[in-house]
């Protein structure tokens, strides 16, 4: 098969224009980069990681480059579990592969397989889209990511053969569903050295995946400045969507001007945005997923802001903030929100006490809700009928969880056994979300017309601490009404 863009691009193939265009630069740089930060870390993530499978070979690849059409690819963006363990974030470095090599003692040692840069003298400095350094930038050498995330680091060429050493008795894992290339590598070692591999292999790889979601359900002290660091970011997103809500009122797509003014944010002082960016004006607050963002935004209208800023380190943030259009809450806004935000209170304060368990953090909410939805008429049971497993009347209008773990993902530790995620006890460094809601659509006969197109959900970001209190980490983002209306006020006065 050719190459992609052959039929669009003539490349010289004279050998006078390759010595040509080989000769005559400049030397590299010889200093090498400074050790970051997160590489102080690593040792202590992979001791986490590898502890339940000694002896044995564990592959975590990076992943590719994902094509969004025809020969244009995404922004590249590692898997999280190779995020966390080789500390690379921004696009760093597609088609690398982390092996955490066995050692006698039961330990690991963490290998870094990637395609360092190739020579100004080679074709594929100017020839190749993909690594071409005329056409990508210059790719680190391997001792420059060495240095950078004081890990060994090895040619990509070098893989297979470290992947077969000792294959048969030592046993290979492989976070699947990642880099198609690098997963039928290791099957063909394994089933060479007759182990398990393919199908006969999923239970064991899946248990590794399931490893390196449970040990990012606490953060060390670097992932937590991160997350401080995202929310901070996001909050300037926010006001940035606030200084901009007039004109947000008078284009025919006004949900897009506000998610294009949070998108600016995030790739100006981040990686970009962590997840799809939901702005959802009026009844469309009320899709829970809404990142069409093609309507408009009317005056009176409440809009659902849920946006987060990816930073470099590929940590997000996710908040969600509902905000008055003309910077004012009627009667009936105010009194939706308002339980909205006592809901929040509740989760908050029960996430503090002694032995909260995650999911006890829900029902704190949910008691809430339930409750108001009774006083106002709208729930046909009492708040305990409807609270019990066999009721849950109150969730046609607040049908999602209240919290989720938060991190490298916006949904983080998904892999996690049940157990050790709904069922845990809250521990120092966890992080999570606080975001209940209450969704009265147009169409629904069952509420009062006045409560009709109202959508409203507060998500903020808390940190479990080392006393066990529960704090925001987004406590600096208003979110009582009084604070909020102030905030537009503020804001659009600048």
């Amino acid at each position: 098969m050719s190459d992609r863009g052959d039929n669009r691009s003539r490349q010289p193939q004279s050998s006078a224009f390759r010595d040509f265009i080989g000769s005559g630069w400049g030397p590299r740089p010889t200093e090498l980069p400074a050790r970051e930060r997160v590489a102080d870390f690593l040792n202590d993530r992979t001791l986490k990681a590898g502890a339940p499978f000694p002896g044995e070979r564990l592959v975590v690849p990076a992943g590719p480059y994902k094509v969004r059409s025809n020969d244009c690819d995404y922004r590249f963006r590692a898997h999280s579990a190779f995020a966390h363990l080789s500390g690379l974030g921004g696009e760093k470095e597609p088609d690398t592969v982390l092996v955490l090599e066995p050692n006698d003692d039961g330990t690991h040692t963490p290998l870094l397989f990637f395609k360092p840069r190739a020579s100004r003298s080679s074709k594929e400095f100017y020839a190749d889209a993909r690594y071409g350094e005329f056409w990508v930038g210059a790719r680190p050498s391997l001792e420059e990511l060495s240095a950078q995330t004081g890990l060994e680091t090895r040619h990509i060429d070098t893989l297979r053969d470290a992947l077969a050493k000792d294959a048969g008795t030592v046993q290979l894992r492989i976070v699947r569903g990642v880099d198609a290339n690098v997963e039928a590598m290791v099957n063909e070692v394994r089933s060479q050295a007759g182990l398990p591999a393919g199908e006969e292999a999923r239970e064991d790889d899946e248990r590794l995946e399931e490893r390196l979601s449970e040990i990012r359900l606490t953060k060390d002290a670097f992932e937590l400045e991160e997350m401080v660091r995202a929310v901070e970011v996001t909050k300037a997103g926010f006001e940035d969507i606030i200084r901009i809500l007039p004109r947000a009122v008078g284009h025919r797509r006004g949900e897009r001007v506000i998610e294009g003014a949070f998108r600016a944010v995030a790739r100006e002082e981040g990686n970009g945005e962590g997840y799809e960016t939901i702005a959802a004006s009026g009844n469309h607050a009320n899709t829970l997923h809404w990142i069409d963002n093609d309507g408009v935004v009317r005056e009176g209208d409440l809009v659902l802001v849920d946006a987060g800023v990816e930073v470099d380190s590929l940590y997000t943030a996710d908040i969600t903030r509902t905000l008055p259009v003309n910077g004012r809450f009627t009667e009936v806004q105010a009194r939706v929100y308002q339980a909205v935000l006592d809901a929040c209170e509740a989760a908050l304060a029960r996430a503090s006490e002694p032995g909260c368990r995650f999911k006890d953090v829900h029902d704190a909410a949910m008691r809430v809700i339930a409750t108001r939805l009774h006083e106002w008429g709208i729930l046909p049971v009492t708040p305990e009928e409807s609270l019990a497993p066999e009721g849950q009347q109150h969730r046609r209008w607040m049908p999602h969880g209240t919290s989720h773990h938060l991190g490298l993902d916006v949904h983080d530790c998904a892999k996690a056994r049940d157990e050790l995620y709904k069922g845990a006890l809250l521990e120092p460094g966890m992080v999570f979300t606080i975001e209940p809601g209450l969704y009265f659509r147009a169409d629904d006969l069952l509420i009062p017309e006045e409560y009709r197109g109202i959508g409203v959900r507060i998500e903020d970001d808390v940190v479990v601490g080392g006393d066990g209190t529960v704090t925001r980490i987004s406590e600096d983002i208003p979110r009582t009404i009084a604070d909020v209306e102030e905030w537009i006020a503020r804001v659009q006065s600048r």
